[in-house]
């Protein structure tokens, strides 16, 4: 999901040395990244009144910004750091949206353009059945990848944040431990028990997964 790494290094250097057209291309690099990432995390309440690409905008204007903070202490990468201020916009969103609504009805549907991500969902499926278990006919895979998806809405936050992370953003471990401010070992350690809650959530363990 994310851009590859060595390019935008090569952009933040030529940053650091005074080439201006250098941040719209780093940001221009990233900005499909950002909006889906900001799709995946607006409910549908919130996104009825909030237009996903001004948040983006809005986003890469707080990082042009704040560049030079960044590129004088790169604390984490670059698309962490932005993912980071995404996220805490998306928050800030829900918060002046939401904050009178009830937190049963937020939960309805807390996820909004991460049901369009068809081959994460279907990771996500292979993942949590044996793929010599799972029906081939496209209807009923369709229908399990669905069934995935609405357990998911119904994990709790951190338990539903980082398989996002994880299957939709596509973010490696050591990724997720940077951006969670967690020990790479936590970081595993959360996700195994967050699949497995999310095994619990589908009314499945690991022993009826096997029969």
């Amino acid at each position: 999901m994310w851009p590859e790494g060595e390019q935008t290094l090569q952009l933040l250097k030529g940053i650091q040395a005074g080439d201006t057209d250098a941040v719209n291309r780093l940001m221009d690099r990233h900005r499909d990244a950002v909006r889906r990432m900001i799709q995946m995390r607006l409910d549908h309440a919130v996104s009825r009144r909030v237009d996903a690409s001004d948040v983006v905008q809005d986003v890469l204007l707080e990082a042009t910004q704040r560049m030079n903070d960044y590129i004088r202490n790169p604390g984490m990468p670059f698309h962490l750091w932005l993912r980071q201020l995404a996220k805490d916009r998306v928050i800030d969103m829900h918060r002046r949206h939401r904050a009178a609504r009830r937190r049963s009805v937020d939960r309805e549907q807390p996820l909004n353009g991460i049901h369009t991500d068809e081959r994460s969902a279907a990771d996500l499926a292979q993942l949590l059945v044996d793929a010599e278990l799972t029906p081939a006919a496209a209807s009923v895979r369709k229908e399990m990848e669905q069934q995935f998806l609405n357990a998911l809405a119904l994990l709790d936050e951190s338990d539903r944040e980082i398989i996002i992370m994880r299957h939709f953003e596509h973010l490696g471990n050591g990724e997720v431990a940077q951006a969670l401010n967690l020990s790479p070992p936590a970081a595993g350690m959360r996700y195994l028990r967050a699949i497995r809650r999310l095994r619990e959530v589908l009314g499945n363990s690991d022993e009826s997964m096997s029969v």
